[in-house]
């Protein structure tokens, strides 16, 4: 399970929560321009957008659990079991297997509006990155400054939902959570307004959002990220925006123990995300040293043909004060 978000503060922030039982050896990853892509349906990309996320590297190919390009555009996949379908390769479209969508979105999309050009045209094709890698079921949130947009392919195809909120989860499809939503509308960091015919006051600050989902289903989730990112504040500072978009990440972090698989281990937040989409710097924090770190893209030569990627940096540090 995971959450993504997109935040507009002083800049724009995207960025997301990636929760497994264990880690692919992922790394912050930068392609840059002339990285050569070369896509299953016999395509290639030999220049396009540069781009930063995290990756897991196979055979010097990037498979990105998310990412930023160099023009704003960016897009996290997410978990989707049960309801992803991809589909046999179909003569006249794009035939891109989902590994491939991120690299082919961002390199050559600048914004939103241009990728759902994009996307009218491609077919999620039902190619494995290996027999050791297979498909995983996911679905997406692609953004930019002005706009968010949910990706999902089920049985009848691929449908692009509007995303007024800017945040994904899980299961259920997207319409779900949106109509869910509905069920929260009292909620308020206000203090809760007296509406019975007897005199009452709140005993407690917080009690305007009494009945925010607390548990760890992606309705819930879903539920508790829109509402803490809704009603977020920051100063006008890049130190304030990157440590709310993290407080709005933490609202929804798993922790080890509380989550149990059917294989009997437990999933976590391995790690968190956010980038300045307008800068391209990548910070992030992992479950062991919550200290945030940064990566930034334009630090490095984006002419290259050859990626650059930095380990994650997870030893728990813990700084005495006397």
């Amino acid at each position: 399970m995971c959450t993504a978000v997109s935040y507009n503060a002083t800049q724009h922030y995207f960025g997301r929560n990636l929760d497994l039982e264990r880690s692919y050896g992922e790394k912050i990853t930068i392609t840059p321009r002339n990285y050569p892509f070369h896509f299953r349906c016999g395509r290639s990309l030999s220049t396009h957008y540069a781009m930063i996320g995290m990756a897991a590297v196979v055979n010097d190919q990037p498979l990105y659990f998310e990412a930023t390009n160099e023009k704003g555009l960016s897009l996290a996949g997410l978990n989707f079991p049960g309801n992803a379908v991809y589909h046999p390769y179909a003569e006249g479209k794009d035939n891109i297997a989902p590994f491939e969508l991120i690299p082919w979105l961002q390199g050559q999309c600048a914004t939103v509006d241009e990728a759902c050009q994009k996307l009218s045209d491609i077919n999620l094709w039902n190619e494995p990155f290996s027999r050791e890698l297979p498909l995983s079921p996911l679905h997406w949130l692609l953004s930019d400054q002005q706009r968010s947009l949910v990706i999902e392919t089920t049985a009848d195809g691929m449908h692009l939902y509007e995303n007024p909120v800017g945040v994904l989860t899980n299961n259920p499809p997207f319409p779900y959570h949106l109509h869910n939503l509905s069920n929260y509308m009292q909620l308020t960091p206000k203090p809760p307004v007296n509406r019975q015919p007897i005199d009452l006051a709140p005993y407690s600050l917080g009690m305007g959002s009494f009945g925010l989902p607390g548990d760890m289903s992606s309705g819930s989730r879903f539920v508790k990220v829109a509402f803490t990112k809704l009603n977020s504040i920051c100063d006008a500072t890049e130190e304030s925006a990157v440590t709310q978009f993290f407080h709005i990440l933490g609202s929804v972090c798993q922790q080890r123990g509380l989550t149990q698989l059917a294989n009997g281990k437990y999933e976590y937040t391995l790690y968190s995300s956010c980038c300045n989409t307008e800068t391209g710097v990548y910070y992030y924090t992992t479950y062991e040293k919550p200290t945030i770190h940064a990566v930034h893209m334009h630090n490095e030569d984006l002419e290259s043909k050859k990626l650059i990627t930095y380990p994650m940096l997870k030893q728990t540090v813990i700084y005495s004060q006397n």
